[in-house]
């Protein structure tokens, strides 16, 4: 006769037991990881206040300091940015703490990046005639900083511009930043730009113009496809036409302006 048990109730118990025991013992380390974690978070945000009142003058007036220091608060997961849609020396008390830069470093670098927004939107409108409301990013910073028609110049880098337009967001205001080829823009237009408009501004930024037979020999378009999307852009003011070639050409004032910068 086998001496061999077989499985009771008494060895389900034991093992539920034990599968309760190691589930709670997980969820202890975990808590105690989450609490380690948060101490350390605590501790560094606490360096980071000290370090941005040391070195507010810097930041103030340095913009590559300044887009430094704004890079090791966001990979911490502080937005400098966050609740500036209030503007005021105050910190903007009237709508809540007003921004992360306000309450460190007090209204002038939150007010800087508001008057920064204000001559990025008074620029684009500006432009738009000429550049169908696509602005480099390079562009705007050295726009800005000569203070063409705008008032005084600004000393500012291009991750200013970047954060100026991502501060005009809550408002609705259609401001964005895309990418079209390798260059950063700013859209001050609703309209998105489909794949093949994309493609032409690219190749223009590229070889520094486009004509119908262009784009019909290198991307292999049927010339109806190719001028559906010249008219496009140029309806839009995207590109401009050179009638003096034999052929013609298509040119971006967004690559010519910054030629000449």
């Amino acid at each position: 006769m086998s001496s061999r048990r077989g499985v009771g109730l008494s060895a389900f118990q034991n093992r539920s037991a034990l599968s309760t025991s190691y589930a709670s013992h997980g969820a202890s380390l975990r808590s105690t990881h989450v609490s380690s974690l948060q101490n350390q978070l605590s501790v560094f945000q606490s360096l980071l206040h000290n370090f941005a009142l040391q070195h507010s003058e810097t930041i103030k007036s340095d913009p590559t300091f300044r887009a430094e220091f704004a890079r090791m608060c966001n990979a911490i997961g502080v937005d400098p940015l966050a609740g500036s849609n209030v503007k005021g020396k105050s910190g903007g008390k009237a709508g809540g703490k007003g921004s992360w830069w306000a309450q460190m470093l007090g209204g002038d670098v939150n007010d800087f990046y508001f008057e920064l927004a204000v001559r990025v939107v008074e620029l684009c409108r500006a432009t738009r005639g000429e550049n169908g409301g696509l602005v480099g990013v390079h562009e705007c910073k050295e726009r800005v900083r000569k203070g063409r028609g705008i008032g005084g110049g600004l000393d500012v880098s291009d991750d200013d511009v970047l954060r100026a337009v991502k501060s005009l967001e809550p408002l609705g205001s259609g401001f964005s930043v895309i990418t079209v080829g390798s260059r950063q823009m700013i859209r001050s237009i609703p309209k998105e730009l489909n794949t093949d408009q994309s493609t032409v501004l690219e190749a223009i930024q590229v070889l520094g113009y486009v004509t119908c037979s262009m784009l019909e020999d290198n991307l292999r378009w049927e010339q109806a496809r190719a001028e559906t999307v010249i008219q496009d852009l140029l309806a839009d003011s995207l590109v401009w036409v050179d009638e003096q070639c034999p052929e013609k050409e298509y040119w971006s004032p967004v690559a010519m302006g910054s030629d000449d910068l």
